[in-house]
């Protein structure tokens, strides 16, 4: 009986840590956020949960693929709060979930069209690549730019007759996806040089990475006001004016807390996600 209990204690356990294990916030807020922009570009109940499903499903992939892979430096660095480290859930079982997560997505990212399926699983395939190995090179801000700038394309040519999205949409989210990749990698950038992940932020170290993380939000912010045909509203240069604002805030209060440019970079990419749900994927003809 209490070899039976255990187990049934185990079970939950390991679930919760394999829940734990897939980066959870990041997880919930792209799905959350992509099939926002698919509502807004004119998507019905049924292509956005669509949408919903196959970025969940990459992003669980993603994000186990991550935690896996890490597994062995997030021991060297004592990183207790991991799950795999903490022991709530082995390397083998957050392997499984995402490799079973990653089949899972492609035929739902196939379910909106081959076009708009092939582009998402691109982006996947991108953020695969960080995971294995170029999260510790000089190019490890492409995997976010592409991973971003692919899902306002899967949105718009999963619609009738696959239209094109507008090249502002798609830079701006892989601006935003630059600017995440930074503010992600910022408060780790000790713990990631002591276990020889040199990726881009690594190698410009941590005064130069907070300095320069405004820099992609506030380009992706001015693109989704600017760029989009006519001019301007009064909401659009608020919105602006709103991100400057706290991109400043985060610079000159940057060096009391890694936590605040993080927090700023939260906040003007919330502004670039509120403009990019307004405009949507701006739609050309296909």
């Amino acid at each position: 009986m209490t070899t039976s209990g255990r187990t049934r204690g185990a079970v939950p356990a390991a679930a919760l840590g394999l829940a734990r294990s897939c980066h959870p916030g990041p997880t919930a807020a792209v799905t959350v956020l992509t099939a926002a922009l698919a509502a807004a570009s004119g998507r019905d109940a049924a292509g956005c949960a669509a949408v919903a499903a196959a970025v969940l499903t990459g992003q669980l992939s993603i994000g186990w693929c991550n935690d896996a892979v890490d597994a062995g430096r997030d021991r060297a660095a004592g990183r207790a709060d991991k799950p795999i480290v903490g022991g709530e859930v082995s390397v083998r079982t957050v392997r499984a979930a995402a490799f079973a997560a990653l089949a899972l997505c492609v035929p739902l990212s196939l379910a909106s069209g081959p076009a708009a399926g092939a582009v998402h699983l691109a982006g996947v395939a991108a953020a695969w690549a960080y995971d294995l190995g170029l999260k510790a090179t000089v190019l490890s801000w492409a995997p976010y730019a592409a991973g971003f700038g692919s899902l306002p394309a899967f949105v718009a040519l999963g619609l009738p007759g696959e239209p094109r999205p507008a090249w502002w949409a798609v830079a701006a989210a892989a601006l935003l996806g630059c600017g995440a990749h930074l503010a992600n990698v910022l408060p780790d950038i000790s713990d990631d040089l002591a276990t020889g992940v040199r990726g881009w932020p690594q190698r410009l170290g941590p005064a130069r990475v907070r300095a320069l993380i405004p820099l992609p939000l506030l380009a992706a912010t001015g693109l989704l006001v600017l760029a989009p045909d006519g001019p301007p509203g009064a909401a659009g240069w608020a919105a602006l004016a709103a991100a400057c604002v706290f991109a400043g805030a985060g610079v000159l209060l940057g060096g009391r807390s890694p936590r605040i440019p993080f927090a700023a970079a939260i906040a003007v990419a919330a502004v670039g996600v509120l403009l990019l749900l307004a405009q949507g994927v701006g739609i050309t003809a296909p």
